[in-house]
Protein backbone atom coordinates (compact mmCIF):
# COMPACT_ATOMS: atom_id res chain seq x y z
CA UNK A 1 0.00 0.00 0.00
CA UNK A 2 0.99 3.68 -0.77
CA UNK A 3 0.50 6.24 1.88
CA UNK A 4 -2.83 7.48 0.35
CA UNK A 5 -4.21 3.92 1.04
CA UNK A 6 -2.59 3.71 4.52
CA UNK A 7 -4.87 7.18 5.19
CA UNK A 8 -7.68 4.91 4.06
CA UNK A 9 -7.55 2.97 7.03
CA UNK A 10 -6.53 0.24 4.65
CA UNK A 11 -4.58 -2.50 5.84
CA UNK A 12 -1.87 -4.87 4.10
CA UNK A 13 -3.83 -8.38 5.37
CA UNK A 14 -7.50 -7.50 4.23
CA UNK A 15 -9.04 -8.59 0.72
CA UNK A 16 -9.15 -6.78 -2.00
CA UNK A 17 -12.58 -7.53 -2.85
CA UNK A 18 -13.23 -6.13 1.11
CA UNK A 19 -11.03 -2.73 0.27
CA UNK A 20 -13.04 -2.09 -2.94
CA UNK A 21 -16.11 -2.65 -1.44
CA UNK A 22 -15.38 0.71 0.83
CA UNK A 23 -13.66 2.23 -1.95
CA UNK A 24 -14.74 0.87 -5.89
CA UNK A 25 -12.22 3.44 -7.05
CA UNK A 26 -9.34 1.95 -5.26
CA UNK A 27 -6.27 0.78 -7.96
CA UNK A 28 -4.62 -2.62 -7.65
CA UNK A 29 -1.73 -3.50 -9.73
CA UNK A 30 -0.84 -7.57 -9.68
CA UNK A 31 2.10 -8.34 -7.61
CA UNK A 32 5.43 -8.75 -10.00
CA UNK A 33 7.92 -10.37 -6.76
CA UNK A 34 10.67 -10.69 -9.00
CA UNK A 35 10.53 -6.85 -10.32
CA UNK A 36 10.40 -6.15 -7.00
CA UNK A 37 13.28 -7.91 -6.23
CA UNK A 38 15.39 -6.21 -9.34
CA UNK A 39 14.08 -3.04 -7.68
CA UNK A 40 15.30 -3.51 -4.43
CA UNK A 41 18.76 -4.82 -5.50
CA UNK A 42 19.14 -1.71 -7.77
CA UNK A 43 17.87 0.72 -4.84
CA UNK A 44 20.80 -1.70 -2.74
CA UNK A 45 23.54 -1.02 -5.44
CA UNK A 46 22.55 3.41 -5.15
CA UNK A 47 22.98 3.16 -1.72
CA UNK A 48 26.22 2.18 -1.90
CA UNK A 49 27.01 5.74 -2.10
CA UNK A 50 26.53 6.37 1.30
CA UNK A 51 28.31 3.36 2.82
CA UNK A 52 30.46 -0.23 1.14
CA UNK A 53 27.70 -2.62 4.42
CA UNK A 54 24.88 -2.18 2.43
CA UNK A 55 22.54 -5.57 3.16
CA UNK A 56 19.33 -6.91 1.77
CA UNK A 57 16.26 -7.04 3.44
CA UNK A 58 14.14 -8.93 1.15
CA UNK A 59 11.13 -8.60 0.45
CA UNK A 60 11.08 -4.60 0.92
CA UNK A 61 13.77 -3.74 2.51
CA UNK A 62 17.81 -2.95 3.09
CA UNK A 63 20.45 -2.22 5.80
CA UNK A 64 22.89 -0.12 5.99
CA UNK A 65 25.80 -0.04 8.48
CA UNK A 66 26.95 3.63 8.47
CA UNK A 67 29.42 3.29 11.08
CA UNK A 68 31.99 6.10 10.62
CA UNK A 69 30.43 7.27 7.77
CA UNK A 70 27.22 9.64 9.05
CA UNK A 71 29.57 12.91 9.55
CA UNK A 72 30.48 12.95 5.98
CA UNK A 73 26.97 13.71 5.29
CA UNK A 74 26.68 16.07 8.22
CA UNK A 75 25.31 13.55 10.99
CA UNK A 76 22.48 10.54 11.11
CA UNK A 77 19.61 12.96 10.43
CA UNK A 78 20.76 14.98 7.67
CA UNK A 79 22.12 11.42 5.64
CA UNK A 80 18.62 9.79 6.48
CA UNK A 81 16.62 13.01 5.08
CA UNK A 82 19.28 13.02 2.33
CA UNK A 83 18.60 9.34 1.37
CA UNK A 84 14.51 9.34 1.93
CA UNK A 85 15.05 12.95 -0.49
CA UNK A 86 16.82 11.46 -3.08
CA UNK A 87 14.77 8.04 -3.42
CA UNK A 88 11.33 10.64 -3.44
CA UNK A 89 12.71 12.21 -6.22
CA UNK A 90 13.09 8.78 -8.22
CA UNK A 91 9.37 8.57 -7.15
CA UNK A 92 10.30 6.03 -4.47
CA UNK A 93 8.68 5.93 -0.95
CA UNK A 94 11.00 5.11 2.03
CA UNK A 95 10.62 5.23 5.19
CA UNK A 96 14.25 5.36 7.54
CA UNK A 97 16.03 4.70 11.20
CA UNK A 98 19.27 4.59 12.86
CA UNK A 99 19.65 2.67 15.94
CA UNK A 100 22.64 1.07 17.89
CA UNK A 101 20.75 -2.64 16.86
CA UNK A 102 19.48 -3.46 13.09
CA UNK A 103 16.57 -5.29 15.58
CA UNK A 104 15.68 -2.11 16.37
CA UNK A 105 16.15 0.29 13.50
CA UNK A 106 13.73 -2.42 11.46
CA UNK A 107 11.11 -2.08 14.01
CA UNK A 108 11.24 2.06 14.16
CA UNK A 109 10.95 2.13 10.28
CA UNK A 110 8.59 0.08 9.80
CA UNK A 111 6.01 0.65 12.96
CA UNK A 112 7.15 4.78 13.85
CA UNK A 113 3.44 5.33 14.40
CA UNK A 114 2.91 3.70 17.91
CA UNK A 115 5.77 5.43 19.57
CA UNK A 116 4.25 8.05 21.69
CA UNK A 117 5.67 11.63 21.77
CA UNK A 118 8.75 12.51 23.88
CA UNK A 119 9.32 14.90 26.48
CA UNK A 120 8.87 18.56 25.24
CA UNK A 121 5.94 17.49 22.58
CA UNK A 122 8.45 16.38 20.52
CA UNK A 123 8.90 12.60 19.22
CA UNK A 124 11.55 10.26 18.55
CA UNK A 125 10.01 9.59 14.77
CA UNK A 126 10.69 12.80 12.40
CA UNK A 127 8.57 13.72 8.95
CA UNK A 128 10.65 15.68 6.43
CA UNK A 129 9.93 17.54 4.02
CA UNK A 130 9.00 14.79 1.56
CA UNK A 131 6.61 13.43 4.00
CA UNK A 132 8.38 10.33 4.67
CA UNK A 133 9.01 9.20 8.62
CA UNK A 134 12.39 8.79 9.75
CA UNK A 135 13.70 8.21 13.48
CA UNK A 136 16.64 8.41 14.61
CA UNK A 137 17.14 6.51 18.19
CA UNK A 138 19.13 8.39 20.76
CA UNK A 139 22.49 6.27 22.36
CA UNK A 140 21.12 4.10 24.86
CA UNK A 141 17.40 4.81 24.59
CA UNK A 142 17.08 1.15 22.71
CA UNK A 143 14.74 -0.18 25.78
CA UNK A 144 12.79 2.67 25.90
CA UNK A 145 11.86 2.96 22.31
CA UNK A 146 11.33 -0.85 21.93
CA UNK A 147 8.89 -0.72 24.87
CA UNK A 148 5.58 0.47 23.06
CA UNK A 149 5.50 -1.06 19.37
CA UNK A 150 3.70 -4.24 18.65
CA UNK A 151 5.20 -7.63 18.97
CA UNK A 152 4.99 -7.78 14.86
CA UNK A 153 8.23 -4.88 15.28
CA UNK A 154 10.62 -8.15 16.89
CA UNK A 155 10.39 -9.93 12.77
CA UNK A 156 8.55 -12.89 14.16
CA UNK A 157 5.98 -14.50 12.33
CA UNK A 158 2.42 -13.60 11.87
CA UNK A 159 2.02 -17.39 13.38
CA UNK A 160 3.65 -16.41 16.58
CA UNK A 161 2.16 -13.15 17.07
CA UNK A 162 -1.08 -14.99 17.02
CA UNK A 163 -0.46 -17.49 19.40
CA UNK A 164 0.72 -14.34 21.38
CA UNK A 165 -1.85 -12.17 21.13
CA UNK A 166 -4.56 -14.99 22.22
CA UNK A 167 -2.02 -14.86 25.62
CA UNK A 168 -3.04 -11.58 26.03
CA UNK A 169 0.81 -10.58 24.93
CA UNK A 170 0.32 -7.80 22.11
CA UNK A 171 3.48 -4.94 22.63
CA UNK A 172 7.25 -5.44 23.37
CA UNK A 173 6.76 -4.03 27.05
CA UNK A 174 4.22 -7.56 27.99
CA UNK A 175 7.18 -9.43 27.33
CA UNK A 176 10.53 -7.68 27.84
CA UNK A 177 10.72 -8.75 31.26
CA UNK A 178 8.97 -11.77 31.44
CA UNK A 179 11.59 -14.79 32.50
CA UNK A 180 12.87 -16.14 29.05
CA UNK A 181 12.75 -20.07 29.86
CA UNK A 182 9.23 -20.20 29.27
CA UNK A 183 8.67 -17.95 26.36
CA UNK A 184 11.83 -19.87 24.55
CA UNK A 185 9.61 -22.87 25.48
CA UNK A 186 6.23 -21.90 24.02
CA UNK A 187 6.84 -19.92 21.52
CA UNK A 188 10.62 -21.03 20.20
CA UNK A 189 14.17 -19.72 20.69
CA UNK A 190 13.86 -17.74 17.99
CA UNK A 191 11.36 -15.44 19.79
CA UNK A 192 13.82 -14.71 22.40
CA UNK A 193 16.70 -13.91 20.00
CA UNK A 194 14.99 -11.49 18.13
CA UNK A 195 14.25 -10.06 21.84
CA UNK A 196 17.91 -9.82 22.64
CA UNK A 197 19.10 -8.62 18.88
CA UNK A 198 16.71 -6.05 18.89
CA UNK A 199 18.39 -5.00 22.98
CA UNK A 200 21.66 -5.51 21.58
CA UNK A 201 22.58 -8.21 23.88
CA UNK A 202 22.88 -10.40 21.17
CA UNK A 203 25.38 -9.52 18.35
CA UNK A 204 23.80 -9.20 14.58
CA UNK A 205 26.06 -8.50 11.81
CA UNK A 206 24.89 -7.16 8.44
CA UNK A 207 25.96 -9.33 5.42
CA UNK A 208 26.91 -7.08 2.76
CA UNK A 209 25.66 -8.16 -0.83
CA UNK A 210 29.12 -7.10 -2.68
CA UNK A 211 32.70 -7.68 -1.53
CA UNK A 212 34.33 -4.96 1.36
CA UNK A 213 36.91 -3.05 -0.53
CA UNK A 214 39.93 -3.33 1.45
CA UNK A 215 40.87 0.59 0.62
CA UNK A 216 39.17 2.84 -1.58
CA UNK A 217 38.73 6.67 -2.17
CA UNK A 218 35.68 8.49 -3.02
CA UNK A 219 34.85 11.69 -4.46
CA UNK A 220 31.28 14.00 -5.00
CA UNK A 221 30.37 16.63 -7.30
CA UNK A 222 28.34 20.12 -6.72
CA UNK A 223 27.03 19.16 -10.20
CA UNK A 224 27.22 16.39 -12.21
CA UNK A 225 29.69 15.65 -14.76
CA UNK A 226 29.77 13.84 -17.75
CA UNK A 227 32.94 14.46 -20.14
CA UNK A 228 35.05 11.13 -20.21
CA UNK A 229 38.40 13.16 -19.49
CA UNK A 230 36.61 14.59 -16.29
CA UNK A 231 35.76 11.06 -15.49
CA UNK A 232 39.36 9.58 -15.83
CA UNK A 233 41.33 12.84 -14.41
CA UNK A 234 38.62 12.27 -11.25
CA UNK A 235 40.25 8.65 -11.13
CA UNK A 236 43.25 9.34 -11.93
CA UNK A 237 43.07 11.99 -8.51
CA UNK A 238 41.47 9.27 -6.65
CA UNK A 239 44.44 7.00 -7.27
CA UNK A 240 46.80 9.70 -5.60
CA UNK A 241 44.85 9.34 -2.54
CA UNK A 242 44.26 5.29 -2.56
CA UNK A 243 48.07 5.11 -3.36
CA UNK A 244 49.05 6.68 -0.55
CA UNK A 245 47.22 4.38 1.69
CA UNK A 246 48.40 1.77 -0.05
CA UNK A 247 51.73 2.67 -0.10
CA UNK A 248 51.46 3.06 3.93
CA UNK A 249 50.72 -0.36 4.26
CA UNK A 250 52.75 -1.63 1.97
CA UNK A 251 50.78 -2.73 -0.70
CA UNK A 252 49.49 -2.11 -4.41
CA UNK A 253 46.12 -3.34 -6.07
CA UNK A 254 45.41 -6.36 -7.60
CA UNK A 255 41.99 -6.11 -8.13
CA UNK A 256 40.47 -2.50 -8.72
CA UNK A 257 36.86 -0.87 -9.10
CA UNK A 258 35.09 2.44 -10.29
CA UNK A 259 31.42 2.94 -9.07
CA UNK A 260 29.94 5.82 -11.08
CA UNK A 261 26.37 6.42 -9.05
CA UNK A 262 24.47 8.78 -11.69
CA UNK A 263 21.75 11.37 -10.96
CA UNK A 264 19.09 9.79 -12.10
CA UNK A 265 20.07 6.48 -9.69
CA UNK A 266 21.29 4.08 -11.79
CA UNK A 267 25.50 2.82 -10.78
CA UNK A 268 28.02 1.59 -13.28
CA UNK A 269 31.00 -0.79 -11.92
CA UNK A 270 33.62 -0.79 -13.59
CA UNK A 271 36.52 -3.64 -12.68
CA UNK A 272 39.84 -4.66 -14.16
CA UNK A 273 42.63 -7.00 -12.27
CA UNK A 274 46.41 -6.40 -12.98
CA UNK A 275 49.32 -8.34 -13.37
CA UNK A 276 51.27 -6.94 -10.70
CA UNK A 277 50.45 -5.29 -6.95
CA UNK A 278 49.74 -1.23 -8.45
CA UNK A 279 49.72 2.01 -6.81
CA UNK A 280 50.63 4.15 -9.89
CA UNK A 281 47.64 6.83 -10.84
CA UNK A 282 49.00 7.58 -14.10
CA UNK A 283 48.65 3.55 -15.24
CA UNK A 284 45.12 3.45 -13.20
CA UNK A 285 43.95 5.99 -15.66
CA UNK A 286 45.45 4.06 -18.13
CA UNK A 287 43.91 0.92 -17.80
CA UNK A 288 40.80 2.76 -17.08
CA UNK A 289 40.38 4.43 -20.59
CA UNK A 290 40.84 1.13 -22.20
CA UNK A 291 38.02 0.13 -20.33
CA UNK A 292 35.74 3.24 -21.04
CA UNK A 293 36.97 2.87 -24.80
CA UNK A 294 35.43 -0.91 -25.10
CA UNK A 295 32.20 -0.37 -23.02
CA UNK A 296 31.17 2.56 -25.07
CA UNK A 297 27.26 3.31 -24.72
CA UNK A 298 27.70 0.25 -22.15
CA UNK A 299 28.28 3.35 -19.84
CA UNK A 300 26.12 6.27 -20.41
CA UNK A 301 26.63 8.84 -18.61
CA UNK A 302 22.96 10.02 -18.67
CA UNK A 303 22.15 13.19 -16.56
CA UNK A 304 25.72 12.97 -15.27
CA UNK A 305 27.59 11.43 -12.05
CA UNK A 306 27.63 12.96 -8.91
CA UNK A 307 29.72 10.81 -7.13
CA UNK A 308 32.87 8.62 -8.16
CA UNK A 309 34.40 5.60 -6.02
CA UNK A 310 37.69 4.16 -7.04
CA UNK A 311 38.47 0.77 -4.48
CA UNK A 312 41.11 -1.59 -4.42
CA UNK A 313 39.07 -4.81 -3.81
CA UNK A 314 42.50 -7.01 -3.96
CA UNK A 315 45.83 -6.23 -2.77
CA UNK A 316 49.05 -7.82 -2.61
CA UNK A 317 52.85 -6.81 -0.64
CA UNK A 318 54.48 -4.41 -3.18
CA UNK A 319 57.45 -3.45 -1.75
CA UNK A 320 60.12 -0.86 -3.08
CA UNK A 321 62.10 -1.83 -6.06
CA UNK A 322 65.14 -0.99 -6.79
CA UNK A 323 65.46 0.31 -10.68
CA UNK A 324 68.71 -0.29 -13.16
CA UNK A 325 70.61 2.13 -14.61
CA UNK A 326 71.19 0.13 -17.68
CA UNK A 327 68.30 1.85 -19.96
CA UNK A 328 67.45 -2.24 -21.28
CA UNK A 329 63.90 -3.20 -22.11
CA UNK A 330 63.69 -6.06 -19.60
CA UNK A 331 61.76 -4.71 -16.70
CA UNK A 332 59.21 -6.77 -15.98
CA UNK A 333 57.06 -3.79 -14.91
CA UNK A 334 56.33 -3.31 -18.99
CA UNK A 335 55.34 -7.06 -19.41
CA UNK A 336 52.87 -6.70 -16.45
CA UNK A 337 51.77 -3.50 -17.77
CA UNK A 338 50.58 -5.31 -21.19
CA UNK A 339 48.83 -8.05 -19.66
CA UNK A 340 46.51 -5.05 -17.37
CA UNK A 341 46.11 -3.05 -20.81
CA UNK A 342 44.93 -6.54 -22.72
CA UNK A 343 42.55 -7.19 -19.88
CA UNK A 344 40.98 -4.24 -19.24
CA UNK A 345 40.08 -4.55 -23.51
CA UNK A 346 39.56 -8.14 -23.88
CA UNK A 347 38.33 -8.97 -20.52
CA UNK A 348 40.13 -10.98 -17.41
CA UNK A 349 39.36 -14.16 -18.15
CA UNK A 350 40.83 -13.85 -21.84
CA UNK A 351 44.26 -13.18 -20.87
CA UNK A 352 46.28 -16.62 -19.42
CA UNK A 353 49.56 -17.55 -18.47
CA UNK A 354 51.07 -20.79 -18.50
CA UNK A 355 52.17 -22.01 -15.27
CA UNK A 356 54.34 -25.26 -13.77
CA UNK A 357 53.14 -27.94 -12.12
CA UNK A 358 54.36 -30.45 -9.86
CA UNK A 359 54.37 -33.27 -12.79
CA UNK A 360 56.45 -34.73 -15.13
CA UNK A 361 53.45 -35.83 -17.40
CA UNK A 362 53.69 -33.87 -20.18
CA UNK A 363 50.10 -32.60 -20.85
CA UNK A 364 49.82 -32.26 -17.13
CA UNK A 365 53.10 -29.94 -16.39
CA UNK A 366 52.08 -26.45 -17.28
CA UNK A 367 48.33 -25.39 -16.95
CA UNK A 368 46.67 -21.95 -17.70
CA UNK A 369 45.83 -19.84 -15.34
CA UNK A 370 44.71 -16.00 -15.56
CA UNK A 371 47.29 -13.52 -15.88
CA UNK A 372 46.88 -11.44 -13.49
CA UNK A 373 45.96 -14.26 -10.75
CA UNK A 374 48.33 -14.07 -8.14
CA UNK A 375 51.26 -16.31 -8.19
CA UNK A 376 51.49 -18.76 -6.01
CA UNK A 377 54.53 -20.85 -4.73
CA UNK A 378 57.04 -22.71 -7.10
CA UNK A 379 56.03 -26.20 -7.58
CA UNK A 380 59.27 -28.35 -8.09
CA UNK A 381 59.96 -29.06 -11.32
CA UNK A 382 62.19 -32.48 -12.44
CA UNK A 383 65.19 -31.45 -14.00
CA UNK A 384 65.30 -32.71 -17.53
CA UNK A 385 69.04 -34.06 -18.94
CA UNK A 386 70.01 -31.98 -22.25
CA UNK A 387 71.45 -34.42 -23.99
CA UNK A 388 71.82 -31.83 -27.71
CA UNK A 389 71.77 -28.50 -28.20
CA UNK A 390 68.18 -28.45 -29.56
CA UNK A 391 64.93 -27.81 -27.19
CA UNK A 392 64.09 -30.89 -25.10
CA UNK A 393 60.48 -29.91 -25.01
CA UNK A 394 58.75 -28.79 -28.12
CA UNK A 395 57.22 -25.41 -29.17
CA UNK A 396 53.66 -27.00 -29.72
CA UNK A 397 52.38 -29.49 -27.60
CA UNK A 398 49.04 -30.89 -28.92
CA UNK A 399 46.03 -30.79 -26.33
CA UNK A 400 45.28 -34.78 -27.55
CA UNK A 401 48.47 -36.84 -28.78
CA UNK A 402 47.50 -37.97 -32.48
CA UNK A 403 47.82 -41.47 -33.77
CA UNK A 404 50.29 -42.18 -36.26
CA UNK A 405 51.23 -45.17 -38.27
CA UNK A 406 54.96 -46.09 -37.95
CA UNK A 407 57.73 -48.32 -39.42
CA UNK A 408 60.79 -49.08 -37.37
CA UNK A 409 64.15 -51.00 -38.04
CA UNK A 410 63.33 -53.08 -34.77
CA UNK A 411 60.14 -53.52 -32.52
CA UNK A 412 61.67 -51.26 -29.51
CA UNK A 413 63.77 -49.10 -31.60
CA UNK A 414 62.98 -45.36 -33.38
CA UNK A 415 60.70 -45.24 -36.47
CA UNK A 416 62.67 -44.92 -39.66
CA UNK A 417 59.30 -43.65 -41.45
CA UNK A 418 55.58 -42.43 -40.37
CA UNK A 419 52.36 -41.23 -41.63
CA UNK A 420 50.32 -38.51 -40.35
CA UNK A 421 47.01 -37.19 -41.46
CA UNK A 422 47.63 -38.86 -44.56
CA UNK A 423 51.08 -37.56 -45.00
CA UNK A 424 54.20 -40.38 -45.23
CA UNK A 425 57.40 -38.46 -43.21
CA UNK A 426 60.96 -39.69 -43.85
CA UNK A 427 62.92 -39.93 -40.71
CA UNK A 428 66.43 -38.75 -41.33
CA UNK A 429 67.62 -37.82 -37.58
CA UNK A 430 66.31 -39.05 -34.17
CA UNK A 431 67.09 -38.38 -30.75
CA UNK A 432 65.86 -40.38 -27.87
CA UNK A 433 64.23 -42.19 -26.31
CA UNK A 434 63.02 -40.11 -23.15
CA UNK A 435 61.28 -42.62 -20.66
CA UNK A 436 58.46 -41.55 -19.05
CA UNK A 437 56.16 -43.58 -17.14
CA UNK A 438 52.75 -42.29 -15.52
CA UNK A 439 52.15 -41.48 -12.33
CA UNK A 440 50.44 -44.55 -10.69
CA UNK A 441 49.16 -42.81 -7.39
CA UNK A 442 47.33 -40.42 -9.10
CA UNK A 443 43.57 -41.14 -10.02
CA UNK A 444 43.98 -43.98 -12.16
CA UNK A 445 47.59 -43.23 -14.21
CA UNK A 446 48.63 -45.78 -13.56
CA UNK A 447 46.68 -47.92 -15.73
CA UNK A 448 48.60 -46.10 -18.69
CA UNK A 449 51.73 -47.48 -20.27
CA UNK A 450 55.21 -46.23 -20.14
CA UNK A 451 56.08 -43.60 -22.98
CA UNK A 452 59.28 -43.74 -24.82
CA UNK A 453 59.55 -40.15 -26.43
CA UNK A 454 61.58 -39.67 -29.91
CA UNK A 455 62.80 -36.30 -31.17
CA UNK A 456 62.85 -36.81 -35.20
CA UNK A 457 63.73 -34.56 -38.09
CA UNK A 458 62.36 -35.45 -41.70
CA UNK A 459 63.22 -34.93 -44.98
CA UNK A 460 61.46 -31.53 -45.46
CA UNK A 461 63.45 -30.20 -41.76
CA UNK A 462 60.15 -30.81 -39.90
CA UNK A 463 60.78 -31.26 -36.38
CA UNK A 464 58.61 -33.40 -34.01
CA UNK A 465 58.14 -34.71 -30.88
CA UNK A 466 56.88 -38.98 -30.93
CA UNK A 467 56.21 -41.78 -28.56
CA UNK A 468 55.82 -45.35 -28.26
CA UNK A 469 53.06 -46.67 -25.95
CA UNK A 470 54.01 -49.57 -24.00
CA UNK A 471 56.93 -51.24 -23.69
CA UNK A 472 57.39 -54.30 -25.95
CA UNK A 473 57.68 -57.37 -24.37
CA UNK A 474 56.49 -56.23 -21.47
CA UNK A 475 53.41 -54.38 -21.69
CA UNK A 476 53.05 -55.29 -25.14
CA UNK A 477 53.73 -58.68 -26.29
CA UNK A 478 53.15 -60.06 -29.52
CA UNK A 479 51.86 -60.38 -31.60
CA UNK A 480 50.51 -56.96 -30.35
CA UNK A 481 52.25 -53.86 -31.39
CA UNK A 482 52.72 -50.41 -29.61
CA UNK A 483 50.54 -47.90 -30.81
CA UNK A 484 52.82 -44.38 -31.60
CA UNK A 485 51.48 -40.90 -31.42
CA UNK A 486 52.59 -37.30 -32.23
CA UNK A 487 52.42 -35.14 -28.83
CA UNK A 488 54.15 -31.69 -30.72
CA UNK A 489 56.13 -29.79 -32.95
CA UNK A 490 59.38 -28.21 -32.73
CA UNK A 491 59.80 -24.66 -34.33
Amino acid sequence: MNDAADRLGLITTMALADARAMYPALAAADADPEADGALLVAVADWCDRYTPLVGLDAPDGFLLDITGCAHLFGGEAALCRDLVERLARQGLQAAAAVADTVGCAWAVARYASFLPPAGGGRSVREADRVGVKSGIVPVGALRDVLLPLPLGALRIDMATVAALAQAGLKCIADVLDRPRAPLAARYGQNFVRRIDQALGREDESIRPRLPVPVAMAEQRFPEPIGHEEDVLGTIEHLAHELGRVLERRGEGARLMQVALFRADGKVHRLQLGTAAPLRDPALVRKLFADRLAVLGDECDPGFGFDMLRLSAQVTERLDPQQTGLSGSGDDPADLAHLVDRLGARFGLRRVSRLEPRNTHIPEFAVAAVPAHAAQGKRSFIPGIEQDSLSPVRPTRLFQRPEPIETVAAVPDGPPVRFRWRRVLHEVTAVEGPERIAMEWWRDNRGNQLTRDYFRVEDKEGARMWLYREGLFGYEVKEPKKPNWYLHGLFA
